[in-house]
């Protein structure tokens, strides 16, 4: 029915920059809460942060400063920039979207396939 569609993963050096981007397609009617999770080789996932339909956004403390996550709502995407990125920021991210469904407005909590962080010292 829906389908979340990670992209802007990849190798970087400490200090670089990586913007992900997650765009979601099929039967949607509304997305509300959007967010981006991470999972480290040996550790639970966690949230890195979420974005409301209306743009409010929340974070990790940790991340905050850092990293920015932003979507457009005309294409269903939620993006997420990550600056000055360092080692321990090395993960699967993952784009989480709770999605109200066409036609009769049934809900669907959706997951991307998540997409390889690799931040080499």
């Amino acid at each position: 029915q829906v389908q979340l569609v990670e992209s802007g993963g990849g190798l970087v050096q400490a200090g670089g920059s990586l913007r992900l981007s997650c765009a979601a397609s099929g039967r949607i009617l509304r997305i509300n809460d959007m967010g981006w999770y991470r999972q480290a080789p040996g550790k639970q996932r966690e949230v890195v942060a979420t974005i409301s339909l209306g743009g409010r956004t929340n974070y990790v403390d940790s991340l905050k400063g850092r990293f920015t996550i932003s979507r457009d709502n005309a294409k269903n995407t939620v993006f997420l920039q990550m600056n000055s990125l360092k080692p321990e920021d090395t993960a699967v991210y993952s784009c989480n979207a709770d999605i109200v469904l066409l036609p009769y407005g049934s809900r669907s909590n959706a997951w991307g396939q998540g997409t390889q962080v690799t931040v080499s010292s």
